[in-house]
């Protein structure tokens, strides 16, 4: 069975999350969405795939973020074959951080 993730309930999350105006309203709403493991989990992923994108190996990664080699495989294959959606979010920051 194949689950669906374009929903009206996740474009409803989706529009929730993009009336957030700045990091501390960020925090307030995840913390209410999300248990605490379910965002440090997120944050794992998206340390992960930076640090894949440094070009870190599998150990360093596991080491400074604690990720089992399944997590870091799953991201990993994420940066290559998913939809680019890490690409475009570390693009975006770069810019940002240059400005």
């Amino acid at each position: 069975m194949t689950k669906k993730i374009r929903t009206e309930a996740v474009d409803e999350l989706f529009e929730a999350i993009l009336c957030l105006k700045n990091k501390e309203e960020c925090y307030l709403f995840f913390e209410d969405v999300c248990t605490v493991n379910e965002l440090l989990s997120l944050s794992q992923r998206f340390e992960v795939a930076r640090m894949l994108k440094k070009k870190k190996t599998y150990l360093e990664i596991a080491e400074k973020t604690g990720a089992s080699t399944a997590t870091i495989s799953r991201v990993n294959r994420s940066l290559n074959y998913g939809n680019d959606g890490y690409e475009m979010v570390f693009e975006r920051m770069e810019k940002q951080e240059e400005s």
